[in-house]
């Protein structure tokens, strides 16, 4: 991954990241049957948040891996596809 800026790794780590994050966050969620006075009907028992945040950066780990692998064995560059489909 010699030609991408070390900046532009890390945002699409970011990106790849919270993209990730919102399709971890629904995963095993429980509604309360009798939620107490005041509480949202809708709000999980147990939302594990930490779980799934190590899931997330798991997964994200993984998808970078093969973003950079793209990258590094052919002759794709963001800005070719920025170039590409801008138009």
């Amino acid at each position: 991954m010699e030609n991408v800026n070390p900046v532009t790794a890390f945002v699409v780590f970011v990106i790849i990241w919270w993209l990730v994050l919102f399709t971890v966050l629904p995963w095993g969620v429980r509604r309360s049957e009798n939620p107490e006075e005041g509480h949202d009907h809708g709000a999980p028992v147990r939302a594990q948040i930490g779980r799934k945040l190590l899931i997330t950066t798991g997964i994200a780990i993984v998808l970078f891996g093969v973003f950079v692998g793209l990258v590094g064995t052919t002759d794709i560059s963001l800005r070719d596809l920025a170039e590409k489909y801008a138009s």
